[in-house]
């Protein structure tokens, strides 16, 4: 198949009437899709179980935590999706959920949560 046939395919699928969906929710449905197909793909995870650097949490915690960037982001750094999902909810927890978890000196989180109040986040 030719990239035009593809896009012309594409095309031709979004132009469908699928469950009486409007354009702008099948677009969202497709884009759910494809996020589904290319968090299917295997992909280089080499870090995992590294420390993090505080540049690399700035950058993490300086994006929307949607689907679509935790997807890049764990690409980008060689992570698990998991972890990049679990650095945003370490920077939103509040401390004495974390203190209630005995988890108030673990070093990872107070890096994360410097990093957040460093970037100004407000939850």
């Amino acid at each position: 198949m030719t990239k035009k046939s593809f896009k012309e395919e594409l095309e031709k699928l979004l132009d469908s009437t699928v469950d009486k969906m409007d354009k702008s929710k099948l677009i969202n449905f497709a884009k759910n899709c494809i996020y589904e197909f290319e968090s299917a793909i295997p992909f280089d995870i080499g870090n995992k179980g590294l420390s993090w650097t505080d540049e690399e949490l700035k950058i993490v915690l300086s994006l929307p935590p949607t689907k679509e960037n935790i997807l890049q982001l764990a690409k980008c750094f060689k992570r698990n999706i998991g972890s990049i999902e679990q650095i945003f909810r370490w920077a939103v927890t509040p401390k004495d959920v974390i203190k209630s978890k005995g988890r108030d000196n673990d070093a990872f989180i107070l890096q994360i949560k410097k990093i957040y109040k460093e970037l100004g986040w407000r939850a």
